[in-house]
């Protein structure tokens, strides 16, 4: 120790351990210089006197440079191998393994020491110096994590002999913490301070907690929900399935006014649903003041159901003039609107044209000629079809309930069959449609349509025509039946009979069979491959628009669009059949009415009337006093 006087007369006392330390602090020598003096002692290690602050921090440093320089000469070997092996995690436990005892920073050696121990601060040397005992130093632990090759590595404690440092805890590049290797059994034992021990990973919280069990139970969890849903779903849609068939089965046996406005009912929906696709925006994507007139111009939607009513009023009221002759013309109310219904219908589109154009509007022309093109098209393809099952319906309820049971039935086996055996699929617009489902549906259809049309054959009032909207399936109903419904025999081939005869054991030479039966092929024919081409068609026309459905108006089938895509074509398809190959043309009373009162003037019709009355009275019939009058 030695005094210094200052100059203001205090003394200021410093030990040369001091002034190293700050020598050491202060930088004088730099990290190349004490990477000089490492290689310098480990060619020719000196044995010290004794060991002071100074050299401790000297230690330290040596340490982490000498760290550096081992892990850079692993990570060039790493790198020449081109690969890395493996190692497993850098976990608490085994670093907490890998490390000396709990009681103390260091290991007990194995082997007596050859050096004395550090002197402790007041420099005291010890009694008993063994012989040639290498120095020992603190272990020194490097404040920050060191990177290996950008990768961040935990701090190491490193322990110093003669010198030199001997990692106990080594590093691996590998993108996975690296393994903790077990300290050397030379390592040096004691320190006065404990190395910074490697931080603990923090518990998990709650929410990791949470969102780590949601994440192993994600890839089952959605499984399961869509599951749940698709079974509400599969039970929702055969609920409302039944809830259709007996509610359609209940309209039926109410009579043919009700069939007639459940047609209505069905064509109003499904126009909705098809008008809705289609909003009046502005061709001028670029301009974004002008807004959008879907629901704020009033003519959009007011056009669409004025031509809608329109057309309805000329279709139906062809069809009721026609089917109602007998009534409208003998009624003078009635008289003016049956014979100028058709002037009147056109007069009616003419008006609903000119306000279309009046409503044109500058920078929607096209968006609105395009609506008026959809609009038209709405129409022909369903307003008219509706108007041609309607006209089934008052042929006989048959070609209604038939045709679309056909309809109904080849969907439900195609479902079935496809299920079953479907492997290829049929078209790209429906990729759910397979081949094997639709020739299944075929042949299930065919023999499902001849025995239920053989049903329902039977029934008179399944099979008259309409003469009268109060009747249904309750009141007793009869007509002359049209002849394909006549049962008709005929006689087998011979070699057929004998072969019949000789399987039932009774003789079999004739067969019975109606000529409905026949056209029941047709039919089936057509609904198992015509038929679904209308559900493709809507399927395009949903995949245009990229919606699933039409609409929410069935639930768990989607809009009234997607149940009727098939019956509309079955229902045009059965009307041009029956009026084309099966409709008898006979002269009627309501024909000869409308012919009389439509092209004879008043004089000409009692002149009529006189020479009836001449006629029937030659032939022996009295006419009844009153009747003419009535």
């Amino acid at each position: 120790m030695s005094r210094v006087s200052t100059p203001g007369g205090r003394s200021l006392f410093a030990s040369k351990l001091a002034y190293e330390a700050l020598q050491i602090d202060s930088g004088e020598e730099s990290e190349e210089e004490l990477e000089e003096e490492v290689q310098a002692e480990s060619s020719s290690p000196e044995e010290p006197a004794k060991l002071s602050k100074s050299a401790i921090k000297k230690a330290a440093a040596r340490a982490r440079i000498e760290r550096r320089q081992q892990e850079k000469a692993r990570a060039k070997a790493a790198r020449a191998a081109g690969s890395v092996s493996p190692a497993s995690p850098l976990t608490p436990q085994t670093l907490q393994s890998s490390l000396p005892a709990q009681s103390s920073t260091f290991a007990a050696p194995k082997e007596p020491l050859s050096a004395p121990l550090a002197p402790s601060s007041n420099d005291a040397e010890p009694t008993e110096k063994p012989a040639a005992a290498p120095k020992v130093v603190q272990q020194a632990v490097e404040e920050k994590p060191s990177k290996l090759n950008g990768t961040p590595v935990p701090a190491v404690p490193t322990a110093h002999v003669n010198g030199h440092s001997e990692p106990e805890v080594q590093h691996v590049e590998a993108r996975a913490p690296s393994a903790v290797l077990a300290p050397r059994a030379d390592s040096v034992t004691t320190s006065t301070k404990p190395p910074a021990a490697p931080k603990a990973p923090a518990p998990p919280s709650l929410e990791e907690k949470t969102t780590a069990t949601v994440s192993s139970v994600g890839s089952s969890a959605p499984t399961s929900e869509e599951e749940v849903k698709k079974r509400q779903n599969v039970l929702e849609r055969v609920v409302w399935t039944f809830i259709m068939i007996f509610g359609f089965i209940g309209l039926l046996l109410l009579g043919h006014p009700y069939m007639i406005l459940l047609v209505m009912l069905c064509q109003t929906l499904v126009y909705r649903e098809v008008t809705a696709l289609f909003s009046l925006k502005s061709t001028d994507t670029k301009d974004n003041s002008k807004p959008d007139l879907k629901g704020k111009d009033p003519w959009s939607k007011t056009l669409n159901w004025y031509f809608f009513a329109v057309t309805n009023y000329f279709l139906y009221g062809e069809s009721i003039i026609y089917y109602f002759k007998h009534v409208i013309f003998s009624d003078a109310q009635l008289l003016p609107f049956a014979t100028n219904h058709r002037m009147i219908s056109f007069c009616l589109y003419i008006i609903g044209f000119m306000g279309f154009v009046m409503s044109l509007k500058k920078g929607y022309l096209k968006q609105q000629f395009g609506l008026f093109c959809w609009v038209h098209m709405s129409l022909l393809i369903i307003v008219f079809s509706s108007h041609f099952i309607v006209n089934n319906i008052l042929e006989g309820l048959i070609w209604f309930w038939v045709p679309a049971s056909l309809v109904i039935c080849n969907d439900c086996f195609a479902y079935i069959w496809g299920k079953l055996f479907g492997r290829t699929p049929l078209i790209k617009l429906s990729p759910k449609k397979t081949v094997e489902g639709f020739v299944g549906a075929f042949w299930s259809t065919l023999i499902f349509g001849v025995i239920w049309g053989t049903i329902f054959m039977q029934f008179d009032y399944m099979i008259c025509p309409v003469h009268d909207l109060g009747t249904n399936a309750f009141n007793t109903i009869s007509c002359k039946p049209n002849p394909i419904f006549v049962w008709r025999t005929i006689p087998l081939w011979r070699p057929l009979a004998t072969i019949l005869s000789t399987a039932f054991g009774k003789s079999i030479t004739t067969m019975s069979y109606a000529p409905y039966q026949l056209h029941l092929l047709t039919l089936s024919g057509f609904a198992s491959l015509v038929a679904p081409f209308g559900g493709f068609f809507a399927s395009g026309f949903k995949r245009a628009f990229n919606i699933k459905d039409f609409g929410d108006s069935i639930p768990g089938h989607g809009g009234i669009t997607d149940r009727m895509d098939c019956q509309f074509l079955m229902g045009v398809f059965t009307y041009v059949y029956y009026s084309s190959l099966i409709r008898e043309n006979h002269v009627t009373v309501g024909g000869i009415l409308q012919t009389i009162v439509s092209g004879l003037t008043v004089d000409e019709q009692l002149e009529l009337i006189a020479d009836l009355t001449r006629y029937l009275a030659k032939q022996g019939i009295t006419i009844p006093r009153g009747t003419l009058r009535a």
